[in-house]
């Protein structure tokens, strides 16, 4: 039996009306609601149930709106698209407003028959969001079918959320604490990694022998590697060492899934190279094989690097698609809002006397024992060393990190080797720039190695304790002045610490001492991921509460658990380095989590706190943050600290510690001629690393897709789904019609308010499932804001965002259906009278669908898929002259001069309407030219792939939806206007 209905009809079943899906078999259709998403999908079986052809029903003449009301029906038909018929598949259906450049890795990867990327944009351009697009669009097209994130353990939950919340990608977690449970549900001889689709799976976790060998035979055909700089080694890294071998066994895991030619990779980092060439020539050989000899240094080696290496700092992408970017004017033009600068300032404090002479007597028994270790032999000597930095940093950090470390035994005490004792004490103890596993690093460290050391540090242990609160901790003191004076300045500051006892301590001692209206939460390494997210949110929940008062605060106080990936820019936007880190990077990773794009401060403040007086911050202050703010100021980018110099120059600085006591002499480390040539050699490492950094800007910038070419993709997808501005006046107008109370403040940011109350239940029951019960039920203001990235209880102006997409639905229903009651902003006909035309014309709003045949490396999809179009005559249909596509659109900013008599407006829209079927052979050919218009846009997306686009179809299904039909009139006496109709 052959289909009655084709992909793309009209049925009527069920008493309403569907479009027929390409899924259907001649004994079941499958069907969705006309208007209505993928999630209203059904089958139905026409032997038993009344299926038959049906027709979009023509407007009513008695329902007639107002001279908004074409624009409004326009955008919510708009808005409520999930499908689009475009090259981009996913655009409609994702819960973000992707940046102009955001597009350019998705274009690069269009252009790929197996998709391979190294993305390394700066940190908060968005590399999470370019990795999701690029897996929605594939697992849109039919490209890939399975999807697998590697991340760190801290970071899962975060990409959870993304996936989930912006691209509609519903993963599991596939973690230590997660996987009894997943494995528990799985039948015999099946891998969670075939019965899960979209995973994300933590890195160290997958390298477990029985994991790994599972994900390698299971292993999806697209896989995202986030962090990918921790998963390669440079070919003279260390041995032994715990992050060189970390770092091979997760090079050995992704060397076998990129083996697979097949196999979709997109590897994500900031830092691709950090100075170290081998290590990137390995991160490109898992790109593709032949990037790890290819000469970069001619044109043609660099042409290849960018068909598959992205990297852009902030200042690439601040302005885009301007004139200076080689397009013809700047009506493109996208200016994203990353905070401006960084206001820095180095905070001294001075330790207290009975602080000071306990610092005194540490440093004295670290001199002793440290002289006495190196009389018996390397072991001993490596452990006394890393027990004496450990002693020594939380001396320096906190009253209650010092008495922690002087009761705790050292972890390099067990050590059998000097090789041993620097694997075990070096994460602990040192602040690595490249390692990515800073879990378990915030704990205090220990300093105990033998019992005969065990009076002695316990006196001083017990000297710690005496000293907290502020009256000994001038630490302590300095700080809550540092924040009292963010938070009288409007600041939400995060404070950073190095060690989980500090961070509980300041929570504790400054509780009640910063304002009654300030709220503070600290998040330290003894939470879960899940837990330490949970616990921001709450802070955050907390402080919204009570927004309506200017007085509310908020203070987070957290370890370096945080410190990378987590993205914290919603609800602070300040931070305080409580302990100075002995790696720049780290602050700048601290930085990071702040200063981002969805930042709303243009200007972020950063104090970094030292001790005058230790002996140990005013010297790394000196040495290594000069030299890294000074490059950043000459070349105008941070370069990594490599780790060899940072611990180099620490290393020193405690052995001139050691050396000359806590006041020692007053001359530089760099003047002290016992440390010139290493000085010498780190100044000339660290100087190569700048320049190299420099040098790769522009030697590896991305070439491969040129601003024009994103521009006109671009303005393709604007004219098919609408812009920003659109979307603010629509959310705006109907909010207003809906009889909400709408505050729009006019200060130029676009920001507006509005509380809903008043507006009818089924608005308010929509809002309430995407912006929360409690927010709708108590009639509080809802922000609704000009950027896509918002917080809690916000809305995005931006047409993806679920509260836009609420609104929408609400007014095209409702437009649908001349029985809704309430008002109910837009209409299907109008008549206005208006200077802004000389001759009667008519706008008609047009729905029309595409089946399109979409070839993929799996075999042909068929999709259906829709577009709204504005088409607009002059005079009457019988001898219509149809105007261009911009002259259609501007009809909708046309204002009423002259009010229209109701009969008049009846009698015009009538013949209007009875004039309908004349010009359907007009909107056919229209719809021809389209279809013809979305094969080319597909074919020039996809031009390097031939075999992609080789049975490339898109054909129009007839008859087209007249959704509105609204006729202008000019303003003139009644006898010309008689004339014009006749």
């Amino acid at each position: 039996m052959s289909l009655m209905y084709t992909a793309g009809s009209l049925v009527a079943a069920r008493g309403r009306e569907w479009v027929v899906l390409p899924e259907s078999a001649s004994d079941m259709l499958v069907l969705r609601p006309l208007g209505g998403s993928e999630d209203d999908i059904a089958a139905v079986f026409p032997a038993f149930e009344d299926v038959r052809p049906a027709e979009f029903a023509a407007p009513s003449p008695t329902d007639l709106g107002d001279q908004r009301a074409a624009g409004l029906l326009r955008t919510a038909l708009r808005i409520g698209f999930r499908s689009g018929a475009g090259p981009f598949r996913s655009l409609a259906s994702i819960a973000v407003e992707p940046r102009a450049y955001q597009l350019v890795p998705l274009l690069m990867a269009l252009r790929q028959r197996t998709v391979r990327l190294l993305i390394s944009d700066d940190v908060g351009i968005g590399k999470t969001v370019e990795a999701g697009l690029i897996a929605k669009e594939l697992l849109a097209q039919g490209e890939a079918t399975r999807l697998a994130v590697l991340c760190s353990p801290a970071l899962a939950e975060q990409w959870q959320g993304e996936l989930r919340e912006k691209f509609g990608i519903d993963a599991e977690l596939v973690l230590a604490s997660t996987v009894t449970r997943l494995e528990r549900g799985l039948e015999l001889g099946q891998s969670l990694f075939d019965k899960h689709p979209y995973t994300i799976i933590s890195t160290d976790f997958i390298k477990s022998t029985r994991h790994r060998e599972d994900f390698v035979r299971n292993c999806p055909d697209l896989v995202i590697v986030d962090e990918a700089h921790s998963c390669v080694a440079a070919d003279d890294a260390g041995q032994g060492t715990a992050s060189s071998s970390s770092n091979q066994l997760r090079y050995e895991l992704l060397r076998r899934i990129s083996a697979d030619a097949d196999r979709h990779l997109l590897l994500l980092t900031a830092t691709p190279h950090s100075g170290k060439e081998s290590a990137f020539r390995n991160l490109l050989g898992l790109v593709r094989p032949e990037l790890v000899t290819v000469n970069l240094e001619t044109p043609a080696g660099r042409a290849k690097l960018a068909e598959y290496f992205v990297a852009r700092k902030r200042a690439d992408v601040r302005t885009y698609l301007t004139k200076e970017d080689g397009l013809s004017d700047d009506s493109l033009a996208e200016r994203t809002a990353f905070p401006s600068d960084r206001w820095t300032k180095d905070e001294p404090y001075k330790l207290s006397p009975a602080y000071r002479a306990l610092l005194d007597d540490a440093i004295a028994y670290a001199r002793d024992r440290v002289q006495a270790a190196g009389e018996q032999g390397r072991r001993e000597a490596r452990i006394a060393w890393w027990s004496v930095i450990a002693l020594l940093r939380s001396m320096v950090s906190s009253p209650a990190a010092a008495a922690q470390t002087l009761k705790t035994r050292s972890e390099s005490a067990a050590a059998r080797t000097a090789q041993e004792a620097d694997v075990l004490g070096a994460p602990v103890a040192a602040d690595s720039a490249e390692n990515d596993r800073l879990e378990g690093m915030d704990v205090a460290p220990g300093a105990a190695e033998s019992e005969e050391a065990g009076a002695r540090l316990l006196e001083l242990s017990q000297r710690a304790a005496e000293l907290v609160g502020p009256a000994e901790d001038a630490k302590l003191k300095a700080l809550t002045k540092h924040l009292k004076s963010l938070i009288a300045e409007g600041y939400h500051p995060i404070v950073f610490c190095r060690y989980i006892p500090t961070a509980e301590y300041l929570a504790a001692q400054l509780e009640g001492k910063l304002g009654k209206k300030t709220k503070i939460a600290a998040v330290t390494g003894t939470l879960s991921p899940q837990q330490r997210l949970e616990r921001i949110e709450q802070l955050a929940a907390e402080s919204a509460e009570e927004a309506g008062d200017p007085a509310v605060r908020r203070v987070l106080i957290a370890t370096d658990c945080l410190s990378e990936g987590v993205n914290l820019q919603h609800h602070f936007d300040a931070v305080v380095h409580y302990d100075l880190a002995w790696n720049p990077t780290r602050h700048d990773q601290r930085e990071g989590r702040v200063d981002r794009y969805g930042q709303k401060r243009d200007q972020v403040r950063v104090i970094t706190m030292f001790g005058e007086d230790n002996g140990i911050d005013g010297k790394v202050l000196e040495v290594l943050f000069a030299k890294h703010r000074q490059i950043k100021k000459d070349l105008g980018i941070s370069v990594s600290v490599p780790d060899e110099t940072a611990s180099g120059v620490t290393d020193a600085v405690v052995e001139w510690l050691l050396l000359h006591g806590r006041q020692g002499s007053q001359e530089s480390l760099f003047e002290l001629d016992s440390h010139q040539e290493s000085f010498d050699r780190i100044e000339r490492e660290w100087s190569s690393a700048a320049e190299r950094e420099k040098t790769s800007q522009s030697k590896y910038a991305q070439r491969s897709i040129h601003p024009e070419e994103v521009a006109r993709e671009v303005a393709a997808v604007r004219a098919a789904l609408g812009g920003a501005d659109e979307v603010r006046d629509f959310a705006l107008e109907a909010l207003r019609d809906l009889d909400a109370v709408v505050r729009d403040p006019r200060d130029g940011s676009g920001d507006f308010t509005a509380q809903v109350g008043g507006a009818p239940a089924g608005l308010r029951d929509a809002l309430a499932a995407t912006l929360g019960g409690r927010l709708i039920e108590e009639d509080r203001e809802i922000p609704f804001r000009t950027t896509p990235a918002v917080g809690r209880g916000e809305a995005a102006l931006v047409r993806t965002d679920p509260a836009i997409g609420a609104i929408a639905s609400y007014v095209l229903d409702s437009a649908l259906d001349a029985n809704t009651p309430g008002p109910r902003p837009a209409r299907r006909c109008g008549v206005v009278t208006t200077d802004a035309v000389t001759i009667r014309t008519t706008l008609l709003l047009v729905r029309y669908r595409f089946h399109l045949t979409l070839p993929s490396r799996i075999g042909e999809r068929q999709l259906v898929a829709e577009d709204a179009r504005l088409l607009a005559y002059e005079g009457m249909p019988s001898r219509a002259r149809w105007l261009d596509d911009e002259a259609a659109a501007a009809l909708l900013a046309a204002r009423a001069s002259a009010n229209t008599h109701e009969q008049l407006a009846r009698n015009q829209i009538g013949r209007a309407l009875d004039g309908l079927p004349g010009l359907a052979e007009h909107l056919t050919e229209y719809g021809t030219s389209l279809a013809a218009e979305l094969d080319a846009s597909h074919r020039r997306v996809r031009k390097a792939n031939e075999e992609i686009v080789r049975g490339l179809k898109v054909v129009p299904q007839e008859p087209a939806d007249v959704l509105g039909v609204y006729v202008y009139l000019p303003q003139q006496p009644a006898s010309t206007v008689s004339g014009a109709e006749a």
